[in-house]
């Protein structure tokens, strides 16, 4: 994968730095054994997915911790999906104690087409956390601070772009740059742009040399993700393919995901999927992973109606169906992002293995 590939072999090999490699396998067996890696080897720069932090808070136990000492860490990155606010802070109070510095994280953004960083900040800064309204995220397509009486979403600041590299918000539709704090499609351009995709020239013509509707002469990469900028920062909301159009509002399956996993403690965090199956009318699908310990006799009933209920009160939509998984049968890519495609795929041909529907 790009970000263990590019980010953390290529670049020790060319500054000339020493680098430990770790089987993810290893960290998903026991992640404590990450954390104890940086400890003996006094790492300064390490990092994953969201994931990979709600997992070592849910399932390190505080007996394991002991010896721990993450002070030397200057750099804690993540990226491949989206960052949840809620994830650092349950990180950061769990492992202060062991040295961790919330001012560590370094929240960033990049794509293998771009070989590697979009943006990124300077290290040991503070976070850039904006409080946008949800509603107005939803029906106009840019990011306003919210107000006390308003639904609220958290989005983190992903940085600056490095010198050389340029990234503008772009209508996907009308292909014209868009101003700050409006939401629109991520498009990049700069030297380290691939080439392209192996044997898709097709492809290649729509996704790595796309124009902008009032420049003719620069190419830029359509990354299909969406976000905004603000100051120069970037702000990922979600993917394109991936949004959900119900009764003329825009839904990121993220937010309700993360509504959803709330709602009820049979629930694994990070391991759920969101998506509309097309019928005579949309209906929305929740798909989810249940934690070990109640797997013996699942609430089925009981699971589906408090998801229901969290998610009518938290974004106004119904949810058709709730279906329930065994723990690791969600499907993921290699860094962890959920394949809601895939997901909604397997569902329809039953090849998902369903253990509870509600």
């Amino acid at each position: 994968h790009d970000m263990g590939l590019i980010g953390m072999l290529f670049q020790p090999l060319f500054v000339g730095n020493p680098c430990i490699l770790m089987s993810p396998v290893s960290f998903l067996q026991r992640p404590i054994r990450w954390l104890q890696a940086i400890t003996r080897y006094r790492a300064t720069t390490s990092g994953g997915p969201n994931f990979a932090y709600d997992m070592c808070v849910d399932r390190i136990r505080e007996k394991d911790c002991e010896g721990l000492d993450l002070s030397s860490l200057e750099i804690a990155y993540s990226g491949a999906e989206p960052i949840r606010e809620t994830t650092l802070a349950r990180f950061t109070e769990r492992f202060a104690p062991y040295g961790f510095r919330r001012e560590a994280f370094y929240p960033c953004y990049g794509l293998a087409e771009s070989t590697l960083l979009v943006t990124g900040g300077k290290k040991l800064s503070p976070l850039r956390i904006r409080e946008v309204d949800a509603g107005v995220l939803e029906t106009d397509h840019r990011a306003e601070a919210a107000t006390r009486d308003a639904p609220a979403r958290s989005l983190i600041g992903c940085g600056t772009s490095p010198e050389g590299q340029r990234v503008r918000i772009v209508d996907p539709e009308t292909c014209v740059a868009l101003d700050d704090c409006q939401v629109g499609e991520i498009w990049v351009s700069g030297p380290c742009l691939a080439a392209g995709y192996w044997n898709q020239e097709s492809l290649n013509q729509k996704v790595f040399h796309a124009k902008l509707a009032d420049d003719e002469v620069s190419h830029y990469l359509r990354t299909g993700d969406l976000g905004f900028m603000e100051d120069g920062e970037l702000y990922v909301t979600g993917r394109i393919k991936e949004l959900m159009i119900i009764r003329g509002k825009n839904h990121y399956p993220q937010d309700i995901e993360a509504t959803a996993e709330k709602s009820h403690p049979a629930l694994r965090p990070a391991a759920s999927a969101a998506f509309l199956l097309e019928d005579d009318f949309p209906q929305l699908v929740l798909v989810h992973e249940v934690a070990r310990q109640h797997m013996a006799d699942p609430d089925v009933e009981g699971i589906a109606a408090s998801i229901r209920e969290s998610v009518t009160c938290g974004h106004g939509l119904r949810v058709s169906t709730v279906i329930l998984l065994r723990p690791g049968m969600l499907p993921k890519t290699s860094s962890g992002k959920i394949r809601r495609g895939e997901c909604k795929k397997r569902l329809i041909t039953g090849a998902l293995p369903v253990i509870g529907r509600g």
